[in-house]
């Protein structure tokens, strides 16, 4: 069976963690969910590991369409893979951040995965809530400087939000998104 609504997957255009991005994909594959993968250009961009993943469109084109009151209507949630690309592209874009807040307001689920936590919380998103990021302390002092409670677990979910501190985590990443994007488990670990 195949839904209306995709998830929208962002990644960095250059050094994405590859088993975040295609152990989810392959997930959501299954479970008949579609996905659009977008990043701050167009394009073919590599992994860490040398796999390659196309962004059919950029974060500022999809606020664009989201704040034009047409995109939202297109998605069921949101998925921000991590990797030391994300640190440099995509932890300080103001407009992706718009878009968690966005996704947040239409009470849709948001995951993060390794080092992407940082963008949930600098987004403002999650004060008070229970998160996981990868053990890095400068992530780890950005979670708790945004008043996230930082759980060192592989994978927490709290509501809505899910996150996971990085690749060893990706497959119960994955699925739990998957979940949350059904509607069939929303819980708190």
């Amino acid at each position: 069976m195949e839904y209306s609504k995709k998830m929208l997957i962002v990644i960095a255009p250059e050094n994405f963690r590859d088993e975040e991005l295609f152990e989810p994909l392959g997930i959501l594959e299954e479970s008949g969910i579609e996905y659009e993968v977008i990043s701050t250009d167009k394009g073919r961009f590599r992994g860490m590991l040398g796999g390659y993943a196309t962004a059919t469109e950029t974060i500022s084109g999809i606020l664009q369409l989201l704040e034009g009151g047409k995109g939202m209507k297109h998605y069921g949630g949101l998925m921000i893979v991590g990797g030391s690309g994300s640190k440099d592209y995509l932890w300080g874009n103001k407009n992706l951040y718009e878009i968690v807040r966005q996704f947040d307001e239409a009470k849709m689920p948001i995951g993060a995965i390794c080092l992407s936590p940082v963008v949930l919380a600098r987004a403002g998103v999650i004060p008070g809530r229970h998160a996981t990021v990868w053990p890095d302390k400068e992530a780890v002092r950005e979670m708790e400087k945004h008043k996230a409670v930082y759980d060192d677990k592989p994978v927490v979910s709290d509501g809505r939000f899910i996150t996971a501190n990085g690749p060893a985590a990706a497959a119960e990443f994955g699925k739990r998104m998957a979940e949350a994007f059904l509607g069939e488990v929303i819980y708190t670990d």
